[in-house]
């Protein structure tokens, strides 16, 4: 296994699930352009919390974590 992380790629189902959050939400911008936009900052707002605010990432994993247990009960 490589040592270096794949790089996520956006892709139609994504683009589709926040389409329809979108729609229900705020149908006035449900766009596949804004669908994408929304991604594309969420990627880069992950990326520079990797590099500056760590801490972060961790403490949402943990809570990611303790979700996935609660949801197995």
């Amino acid at each position: 296994m490589s040592t270096k992380t794949k790089k996520y790629q956006i892709n139609e189902k994504d683009i589709d699930t926040v389409l329809n959050i979108l729609k229900r939400t705020d149908p006035k911008h449900a766009t596949p352009e804004m669908a994408i936009d929304i991604l594309e900052h969420l990627q880069a707002t992950f990326h520079t919390m990797r590099h500056y605010d760590p801490e972060t990432l961790v403490k949402l994993y943990e809570e990611l974590k303790k979700q996935k247990q609660l949801s197995r009960n």
